[in-house]
């Protein structure tokens, strides 16, 4: 529990990623529904991808050359002005780069900056490695909670021992809102409470729908 009482859920994020943006509009209406509290953390698409882009399709790799960008200035703007100004600085670059289908361009970055009241010179991180280490250890923090030949997001919930678990996903569109939120939060911390369970999977065949959000 954390000091408020809550239940405290840890989710690692790429704001460039529509399933994971998907997903964290799901925990923020299981906030809603249910007594806990998610702590936002960044990782990246471009170090999980980092050694493998000779392996990857050539339109996503393509599109991994402006994954440096948002997540650079998301960890900046941790570094310099707490972590309470994550959560807030992603749901507005997401909606942004998903929502309104503007993309991870520097407007958007800039207009988000400026939507949750953080100075606009945090623009210029995007193009500084100067937190990349701190942005490194965030999303191997993810990375070793969960294990590997995974993406985002991840979440980390409590498990039947009150240790975290941590899983890929869940992956899902739309995004479940009111009591369907509420069910799946209630059997993701089903799943967590098996110590032996790994998996649930299945083909993918529909594109992230935002028509919700």
């Amino acid at each position: 529990m954390s000091d408020n009482g809550r239940t405290p859920v840890d989710f690692w994020f790429d704001p460039l990623c529509p399933w994971a943006w998907m997903t964290s509009r799901w925990m923020l209406e299981v906030e809603k529904v249910r007594d806990v509290e998610v702590r936002w953390h960044v990782m990246s698409l471009a170090v999980l991808n980092e050694d493998k882009l000779d392996q990857l399709p050539e339109e996503y790799r393509e599109g991994l050359k402006d994954a440096w960008g948002p997540v650079r200035v998301a960890v900046a703007a941790q570094q310099l002005h707490g972590d309470e100004v994550v959560g807030p600085l992603y749901t507005a670059l997401g909606t942004r780069f998903h929502n309104e289908g503007q993309g991870p361009s520097r407007e958007a970055i800039a207009d988000a900056l400026t939507e949750v009241g953080l100075p606009a010179g945090l623009i210029e991180y995007a193009d500084r490695d100067t937190y990349d280490t701190e942005l490194r250890a965030s999303h191997q923090e993810g990375i070793d909670k969960v294990g590997q030949e995974v993406g985002t997001p991840v979440i980390a919930v409590p498990g039947a021992d009150g240790e975290q678990i941590a899983f890929f996903g869940p992956v899902v569109t739309p995004a479940p809102q009111g009591e369907e939120a509420a069910r799946l939060w209630d059997g993701t911390l089903l799943v967590a409470s098996v110590p032996g369970f790994f998996e649930i999977k299945r083909t993918r065949t529909a594109d992230p729908d935002f028509s919700n959000l």
